[in-house]
């Protein structure tokens, strides 16, 4: 069972209701930035975590409405779509509501002055929430979501927009009460630091691939990667040396699990399936879940059982980790 951390109490508590009832993630976020962008990217893989575990899930995006830029770089990142959340307290046959909101702007009751990041971020992080899923698809190695998670029809991800890095904490007073606002909002609050350093940003170019306005002009995946290498209650760096060590595991990765393709298929060893699913069901602990993958990438086991691995973890991860498969060595 998810257990999560309720950032206005501090208590552990059950991300998912006891009977498996509906779970509403909203993701409150205002502006676009790439700490927004980190809320976003938090609410995502929490709705694949409660996905992953049974729980039917209804996720929405909270805060300013149409916001075509965010939507469109969450898209290139792997973000699934979030609806426009319209009313996000209790109801519509909700048995659990999760507010996922930007820790440093917020000032969640309960956690006292200086609490999260304790540092100025690049951007002023607001709410944020994602939207609602059919259960994730895995086939011929590649994610593949229905309904309201269908792949973007007008390639937006292709038409990314670089992200406003002008903003400071000091600078986005509709963040802060954006934040302010989600005290009154019934149901548990999982809190996100800020991001507190980004690259430089590669200029967008109409049509142009879709790494166009990423820090630093990196695949949309390494951004993704280097956004889940810190805990998230931490303030993470997107610099340079991030995006380069981000991008050095991720090609490794991928060339290896085309490598263990090749292999004969083996099931994934119950302990090893234990320790990923004991990671993120303990507070979306997605670092734990990267520490599983290392230590298997370098193990003893089949090439066939490190594949269904790290193909079982992708699930979670969301950084296609077998798109390399069936290409040439």
């Amino acid at each position: 069972m998810l257990r999560i951390t309720d950032a206005r109490t501090g208590e552990p508590v059950d991300a998912a209701p006891a009977r498996r009832g509906l779970t509403r993630v909203v993701a409150h976020v205002t502006g676009h930035d790439t700490t927004a962008l980190r809320v976003l990217l938090l609410a995502d893989v929490l709705v694949r975590a409660l996905e992953l575990g049974g729980t039917p899930v209804w996720a929405l995006l909270g805060g300013e409405r149409r916001q075509p830029d965010l939507r469109a770089t969450a898209a290139a990142l792997g973000i699934r779509p979030f609806e426009d959340g319209g009313d996000t307290g209790a109801g519509l046959g909700a048995a659990q509501v999760i507010h996922v909101v930007g820790d440093s702007d917020a000032g969640l009751p309960g956690r006292g002055p200086g609490a999260g990041s304790g540092s100025r971020a690049e951007g002023g992080s607001g709410s944020v929430t994602a939207a609602g899923s059919d259960t994730e698809r895995v086939a011929d190695g590649r994610r593949a979501s229905g309904g309201a998670h269908a792949a973007d029809p007008e390639g937006a991800a292709d038409r990314a927009p670089a992200f406003d890095t002008a903003r400071s904490a000091d600078t986005a007073p509709a963040s802060s009460s954006a934040g302010a606002a989600s005290h009154a909002l019934a149901g548990v609050h999982f809190a996100v630091a800020p991001v507190a350093s980004v690259a430089p940003v590669a200029p967008v170019r109409s049509a142009g691939p879709a790494d166009a306005g990423m820090p630093g002009g990196a695949d949309p995946a390494v951004v993704r990667l280097a956004l889940l290498s810190r805990p998230r209650s931490e303030p993470v760096p997107l610099d340079a040396d991030a995006l380069r060590d981000a991008e050095d595991t991720l090609v490794r990765w991928r060339r290896a699990v085309a490598g263990w393709a090749r292999e004969p298929s083996r099931a994934i060893p119950e302990e090893v399936r234990g320790e990923l699913r004991a990671a993120w069901e303990d507070d979306l602990d997605v670092l734990g879940v990267l520490r599983v993958l290392r230590r298997v990438e370098t193990s003893d086991l089949a090439a066939g059982a490190r594949f269904e691995t790290y193909a079982y973890a992708d699930r979670l991860l969301g950084l296609e980790l077998t798109r390399d498969v069936g290409s040439p060595a």
